[in-house]
């Protein structure tokens, strides 16, 4: 019998001025940023608690707090890497990828063939393991406003043989 965990993660950033926006690993061009302890990678982030979750091993404030200052302007890769390295010391492998991001601007599509690859490299996966979808909003609440930009994620996990 083949043993799965699924887990879910969602994160939220705020958008600033005078920060790079950085999703899924790519610095994409944007007048704003997104505000955080570590580069504030909404979808890297997403899927590091997506992980952790479908093992109950916390969420990455636990691994990486934002009181702690060697975390500061962390790259969130780097990050990933080691939730990656966790996950197979458990013995588990990831299946696949599904993530939404969600923002009002700007378009994300140009740039999500790209955040898959570099995704895929970290976490030594095929880019067609890595769903990663983009929407609006549609003008409602604080993502709509354009005061931040959310992800989801979900991940399938499968035991290592």
């Amino acid at each position: 019998m083949t043993k799965i965990r699924i887990g879910n993660g969602y994160d939220i950033h705020q958008l600033v001025s005078d920060r790079a926006l950085i999703l899924g690993g790519i610095q994409i061009p944007h007048e704003l940023g997104l505000l955080g302890h570590s580069d504030a990678d909404v979808l890297t982030h997403a899927i590091m608690d997506a992980m952790l979750g479908a093992l109950s091993l916390g969420d990455i404030g636990h691994y990486f707090p934002p009181s702690d200052a060697k975390w500061a302007g962390a790259d969130s890769l780097v990050l990933l890497n080691q939730v990656h390295q966790l996950i197979r010391d458990q013995g588990w492998q990831i299946g696949n990828i599904d993530s939404v991001v969600v923002a009002e601007r700007p378009k994300l599509k140009p740039h999500i063939h790209n955040m898959r690859d570099k995704l895929a490299a970290v976490l030594e996966l095929e880019p067609n393991q890595i769903g990663i979808k983009a929407t609006t909003n549609e003008k409602l609440g604080p993502v709509g406003r354009e005061e931040g930009i959310c992800a989801y994620a979900v991940v399938l996990l499968v035991a290592s043989e």
